[in-house]
């Protein structure tokens, strides 16, 4: 049996996605994850601030990540935004996995299958109220607070650090917090 070139190139597309997904750094060069992490204490709701635009939250304000524990010590996520073009509510459910040292708050997170990408604190204040976190390269960004604003102290250093990584601040979408569910 022979099989179609069609098919043989998009396994072999298919085979390279998956390849690059897994493998390579999954925190930028100059980024360090938050030692000494207490994942019991990041869970719960978490309002973005700001984050970087990207296909899969584009359009979304009101948006959030709620974090709970499954049975194994994974992280589900579930991120909420309100598509301010379809004027509804939309979700996405996720599976977050620690990369290695669980007190070490570099893990990896999938909304589709297979497929995973990093999720990085960065940066964390001691009563775990505001976070920086960093996705695998400078292309994922984004600042969350328990509550829908964020201190400007905080937000100053938060952008210092994330210029100091590389990131083109510039590009950060500030998220408006008016709709209630």
């Amino acid at each position: 049996m022979t099989i179609p070139t069609y098919y043989k190139r998009s396994l072999l597309i298919l085979f390279s996605f998956a390849l690059f997904s897994c493998g390579g750094r999954s925190i930028p060069e100059k980024a360090h994850a938050v030692e000494d992490f207490d994942v019991e204490r990041y869970l719960g709701t978490w309002y973005e601030i700001a984050r970087f635009d990207f296909y899969f939250e584009r359009d979304l304000d009101n948006t959030t990540a709620s974090y709970s524990l499954d049975e194994d010590g994974n992280v589900l996520v579930i991120n909420r935004g309100f598509h301010i073009k379809d004027k509804e509510w939309k979700q996405a459910e996720g599976l977050a996995k620690f990369r290695g040292n669980k007190h070490v708050a570099e893990l990896k997170v999938s909304f589709f299958g297979p497929f995973y990408s990093g999720y990085n604190v960065i940066a964390l204040d001691a009563d775990y109220q505001y976070a920086l976190v960093a996705g695998k390269s400078l292309d994922y960004l984004w600042i969350l607070s328990r509550e829908k604003t964020i201190p400007e102290t905080v937000k100053q250093q938060y952008l210092t650090l994330a210029q100091e990584v590389g990131y083109d601040v510039s590009r950060l979408i500030w998220v408006n917090h008016n709709k209630e569910d």
